[in-house]
């Protein structure tokens, strides 16, 4: 289906990653059912995909509480004036639209396609953390390369300070 706006594997694979482990609790096929069987496109996948996540997980993914939720197209309308129906997005009509990025659900991952350099694009695991740091460069999205995803630095262990040394003691000059 159709996406509109932010179609950056830095802004989708978070949200598509987080949904399927909070949201939906790892069923795939309901995670598919629910962005794919709707009875529109997207204007925008939205936080609403990360109902269930931590709160910790919201606010890295969120920072600014500025993504707002899931919306769909609406009020959109063919030239004849009727309801315009979803677009299913294919081979034969990707390139048409111009679109740059496509994402396939797959049971072992999803599938990240930068459709204006690849016809395949590597399986992005559905284990990786969703707090990981993704790459949004279209070049480095080949199916023959590592996926360009890294994941989050382990957390700073918070340590006591240690404390000074004491001062050395003075010798005391006499007269």
């Amino acid at each position: 289906m159709y996406c509109h706006y932010d179609g950056y594997p830095d802004h989708q694979l978070p949200l598509l990653l987080g949904a399927a482990r909070y949201r939906f609790g790892s069923d795939l096929d309901a995670l598919r059912r629910h962005l794919i069987d709707g009875p529109h496109d997207w204007k925008q996948l939205g936080m609403d995909l990360l109902d269930g996540a931590p709160d910790n997980v919201r606010e890295r993914l969120d920072p600014h509480g500025d993504r707002g939720p899931s919306a769909p197209f609406d009020n959109v309308f063919n030239v004849d004036g009727t309801p315009a129906k979803p677009i299913p997005v294919t081979d034969a009509n990707a390139d048409a639209m111009g679109l740059e990025w496509g994402y396939v659900l797959h049971d072992h991952g999803i599938e990240v396609i930068a459709l204006t350099w690849y016809d395949i694009g590597p399986i992005v695991p559905w284990d990786t953390d969703p707090l990981s740091r993704i790459s949004g460069t279209l070049s480095l999205w080949d199916s023959n390369r590592p996926v360009p995803i890294q994941a989050p630095a382990t957390p700073l262990k918070i340590t006591k300070p240690v404390a000074p040394a004491p001062a050395p003691a003075r010798s005391r000059i006499t007269r």
